[in-house]
């Protein structure tokens, strides 16, 4: 996500190597201004947080830790807009949201990622209302979002008025005891009054708690200019910003809040329902700065991993009875956490580890559907007993025919499962392993692409 910007705060933060060193802080600040300047951060951004940074650093003495210390510091203040982070409740429910922006910004999509959100990971119930009549597939979109993640939606085929349809909504999810209700309005492909006109028109006759502003990350800084139009309009309650996979140079990130003045309330990680992340400015930072976010990590597996499973997993791990039916459960659970990339990247010092890795999809890489095919070969026994195919012949044969990969295909995946099993029962119950420790047991591990 913040690739660009986090190479370019390790080239500028090496530039410092003696204490009280002028020309290497001057050298340090020209590094951090091409690198964000590069990285589409706005230049009034970038010229802020450089005199700060130069500031403080001088005021502590030049050394590389007086100079982190700032960076860290500015960067927060920068990323901190008045107002709310994550989703706020309102003190009566339901809480009302209607989630605004142009065609084409990721506005329906990111409405059902917020919705599984919220129900996943804050066991909240949500209703989505398609409000979107302008699109014709908008409607349409939501219901298959809705169907295919489990998600209730409130929809009419027939309206003609979508602030109609807003308030019917709305009137619905308080008579059924809804938490939260989130309205998918229409966008343009770009600002006009008749856009601005009805949901200004819808403002009014929902009275919703928030209003976020759904924004491409991938346009830049028109992703800037587009929300201050927004929010002189609505008043814009914060900023989600969609398609941030995509985006390695995330200069829209630090640029939005310091120019707009509205809190980034989540952005938006991958393609999948649950790639949507909370956005809260000291722990972005710390992820920037190659320090991860644990917080965060903790926060989504506390939420999605079931504790007594956890605990009867802990107990089969130590006895070293962990086998394939184990292995396609926590991949479905892994599966909630969203994109595996983004998890690492919260964990401190995986930074260089992640070039090495790309992105790894838990769903739809090479390995793992060789991995599935290769399991839903086996019989409930040899599931729940790995050892059994490592002991005979026929069975890998019989397992890599129904698969349709070959026998040292089948052997490779059985000897790294049971590998992997070996490491798993080595550190069950125990704290996280050093992270070199980690890297030398995985060396020679064939990670899904």
């Amino acid at each position: 996500m913040f690739d660009k910007i986090s190479d370019g705060f390790r080239g500028a933060i090496n530039k410092i190597r003696m204490k009280d060193d002028e020309k290497a802080l001057k050298k340090a600040l020209d590094e951090l201004k091409k690198s964000l300047l590069k990285s589409d951060v706005h230049f009034k951004v970038v010229k802020d947080l450089l005199k700060n940074v130069e500031l403080d650093t001088k005021k502590e003495g030049i050394g590389k830790a007086n100079f982190l210390k700032a960076l860290d510091k500015h960067l927060t203040n920068i990323l901190t807009a008045p107002g709310n982070y994550g989703f706020v409740y309102a003190s009566k429910p339901p809480t009302i949201v209607m989630m605004t922006g142009l065609q084409g910004s990721g506005k329906t999509t990111t409405t059902a990622k917020l919705a599984n959100y919220l129900k996943t990971f804050k066991k909240k119930k949500v209703l989505m209302v398609a409000a979107d009549l302008q699109r014709l597939a908008a409607v349409e979109q939501l219901k298959q979002l809705a169907e295919q993640n489990g998600l209730d939606i409130y929809y009419d085929e027939n309206a003609k008025d979508p602030v109609e349809v807003a308030k019917k909504g709305v009137e619905f999810a308080k008579e059924k005891f809804y938490d939260v209700v989130l309205i998918d309005t229409a966008g343009r492909l770009a600002i006009d009054d008749a856009l601005m006109d009805e949901l200004v028109r819808m403002k009014e006759a929902v009275k919703p708690h928030e209003i976020f502003y759904v924004a491409d990350s991938l346009t830049g800084k028109d992703a800037l200019n587009t929300a201050k139009q927004f929010d002189e309009k609505l008043d814009i309650t914060g900023v989600i910003l969609t398609k941030y996979d995509g985006d390695s140079k995330g200069g829209v990130a630090l640029s939005i809040a310091h120019q707009v003045g509205k809190p980034l309330r989540f952005i938006g990680t991958g393609e999948k329902i649950a790639d949507l992340e909370v956005f809260v400015p000291d722990r972005i930072v710390s992820r920037i700065m190659g320090a991860g976010d644990i917080e965060s990590l903790v926060e989504k597996t506390s939420a999605v991993i079931d504790e007594k499973e956890a605990k009867k997993l802990t107990k089969k791990l130590k006895k070293g009875q962990f086998n394939y039916d184990d292995f396609l459960k926590q991949l479905e659970q892994m599966k909630k956490l969203g994109s595996m990339k983004n998890l690492l990247s919260m964990i401190p010092g995986m930074g260089n580890m992640l070039k090495q890795l790309g992105d790894i999809d838990l769903e739809n890489s090479a390995e793992i559907k060789k991995i599935k095919a290769m399991i839903n070969s086996m019989t409930k026994k040899e599931r729940e007993n790995p050892h059994l195919i490592k002991e005979s012949a026929s069975r890998r044969r019989r397992i890599a025919r129904g698969a349709g990969l070959s026998v040292q295909e089948v052997n490779r995946i059985n000897k790294q499962f049971q590998n992997a099993a070996k490491m798993a029962k080595k550190f069950a119950g125990k704290k996280m392993p050093d992270i070199n420790e980690l890297m030398k047991m995985t060396q020679g591990l064939k990670f899904p692409k």
